[in-house]
């Protein structure tokens, strides 16, 4: 994989018939022998490979109704766009929240109204409808409390450098009996910020056991979900000023390897029930990499621990939680015991992830360029797009 990027002159801002170019980069893809096999706009490929990830929890929600989106560029319409495509069957409304009605809030509901009705009908939002709000309204900041109150969903997509919204508006008792995902993709530096501190905070804040609540609200997990440990405690703005360890997180592609786990666990456990062996299982597979990737999960369990312990109420959910495969069935009172802590423990971790509060904080991940990269020529290759081109 090769990036070139293309900048201003660097007299470009002393004369004023050059024009300013704002950073534009292609990404050129190789075949495994070294012939280029694709040219693609890097700033559509990270938009793009930055939304899948998200929606890896987007698909965990039980109800998704409203979207609040910071931002009207490219991570902002691919977010909004790959939801739709998701979970658009009961999506109503897209609040799109804007410093100002600039180029690229136009560009982006043009975007979003020329979809062909055929294809809104196909993913069940033909009834959804978007609004854009932007500081010159006069009744900006009321507004703007109502549709963070009002998201099922918050996508922070913006470059800046001080909280998107009130930290205070999320973290009242009344605000905390309704769960939402935030996902925050906007900052990258250790200067940036979009999520107010205050809920950093309180998503990870230990609860006390015994500790009587007399407000309920939903599941806090206790942790933060980011896509790569190390470049979020290095360049997160909002981790590093909450300093937050690496115990308050977890990577994404923890919980998704977990996912995976599970149903190979499921599978097998299903197909001793059906041969009626009452083996013992202690391994899912005889590859030694399993090996490392248990050790992986390994290391990740304590920042998941506080997941497991909490309360809160039960949404609705046809997500099956993830389970840890490192034990080994017996018929014993002790086990039984053991085996519905564990299971008490997996169902918590999916009221949180399909209900609870949960933030996931994405400074960007390089190698996904490679990969969603490939695929996006393999399926250009199958539906003959760029056909005429040589290699193609």
């Amino acid at each position: 994989m090769n990036t070139v990027i293309t900048l201003s002159s660097a007299d470009a801002n002393k004369n004023e018939d050059l024009p300013i170019v704002r950073p534009t980069g292609a990404v050129t893809l190789f075949s495994p022998v070294g012939e280029p096999v694709g040219i693609l706009h890097a700033s559509t490929l990270t938009a793009f490979r930055t939304a899948l990830a998200s929606l890896c929890l987007v698909s965990k929600r039980a109800q998704i109704r409203t979207l609040t989106v910071f931002g009207c560029g490219e991570q902002a319409y691919w977010h909004v766009r790959l939801a739709l495509m998701l979970r658009g069957s009961t999506i109503r409304q897209v609040n799109l929240v804007n410093r100002s009605f600039s180029p690229s809030c136009a560009a982006i509901l043009k975007r979003f109204y020329g979809v062909q009705a055929v294809i809104k009908a196909r993913e069940g939002w033909t009834d959804c409808t978007f609004g854009v709000l932007t500081p010159g309204y006069g009744e900006y900041h009321r507004l703007l409390e109502k549709q963070v109150l009002a998201a099922d969903v918050i996508f922070c997509c913006t470059p800046s450098t001080e909280p998107l919204f009130d930290g205070s508006w999320l973290t009242t008792h009344d605000a905390r009996r309704k769960g939402r995902l935030i996902v925050a993709i906007g900052s990258y530096t250790p200067q940036m910020r979009e999520i107010p501190i205050e809920i950093i905070l309180q998503a990870v804040k230990p609860h006390e056991k015994g500790h009587r609540h007399f407000h309920k609200h939903v599941i806090e997990g206790g942790v933060i979900i980011v896509d790569t440990l190390d470049g979020a405690l290095k360049e997160s703005g909002e981790l590093i000023e909450a300093g937050l360890e690496s115990t308050q997180l977890v990577e994404l592609g923890e919980l998704v390897m977990l996912h995976n786990i599970a149903a190979s666990e499921a599978a097998a456990i299903m197909e001793e029930a059906s041969s009626g062996d009452t083996a013992s299982i202690t391994s899912l597979s005889s590859d030694p990499s399993s090996e490392m990737e248990k050790l992986t999960i390994s290391s990740g369990r304590s920042a998941l621990s506080s997941v497991f312990g909490t309360s809160g109420s039960r949404p609705s959910s046809p997500i099956r939680a993830p389970s840890f495969p490192f034990h080994r069935r017996s018929s014993s009172q002790g086990s039984v015991d053991r085996q519905k802590k564990k299971s008490d423990k997996e169902d918590n971790l999916a009221r949180w992830l399909a209900g609870g509060n949960v933030i996931y904080k994405s400074v960007g991940l390089g190698l996904m360029d490679l990969t969603v990269g490939m695929h996006m020529v393999k399926f250009a290759r199958e539906k003959g797009v760029g056909s005429h081109v040589e290699g193609f």
